[in-house]
């Protein structure tokens, strides 16, 4: 009986690990209305640039990027926020679409700035595009902890 506790608990760690891998990949999918009124889907799944600790999941330092699907826009956006203790630490934008004058280097989420100097921290990702109005357009959006 003993053996087999403690082959839980080693195996209970592992197994929480890999969920949270797979939490952070999934594609996170939304439909709404596109151009016309027209149904649209959206999806947004986080991908890993440089994994700094060899962990496969964001860590301070570390770079993502997205991996975008959307019907409802041809100029799709990704913005990102980061918090510590509900103080925004970290936001940073990029287009994700053909033409875009600042790709692929925007498309490149390096987590960390001037005022996240470590550690970790909770984030959002959100798919948008900029109507005609000027106002932005919400399709999708992902949450997902950095490590420190």
């Amino acid at each position: 009986m003993a053996g087999r506790s403690s082959t839980v608990r080693i195996a209970l760690p592992a197994a929480l690990a890999a969920l949270v891998l797979v939490l952070v990949l999934v594609p996170v999918a939304s439909a709404g209305k596109g151009h016309g009124g027209a149904s649209s889907s959206s999806s947004l799944a986080l991908v890993m640039v440089n994994d700094l600790n060899g962990n496969g999941l964001p860590n301070w330092g570390g770079m993502v990027t997205y991996s975008v699907s959307t019907t409802a826009t041809t100029i799709p956006e990704v913005g990102t926020a980061c918090y510590q203790n509900g103080t925004e630490v970290y936001y940073h934008e990029g287009g994700f679409y053909a033409g875009d004058p600042w790709a692929p280097a925007d498309q490149r989420f390096v987590l960390q700035s001037y005022v996240w100097a470590s550690g970790k921290a909770d984030c959002s990702a959100t798919l948008f595009y900029m109507n005609k109005k000027l106002r932005e357009v919400d399709l999708a959006t992902l949450s997902f902890h950095v490590g420190a």
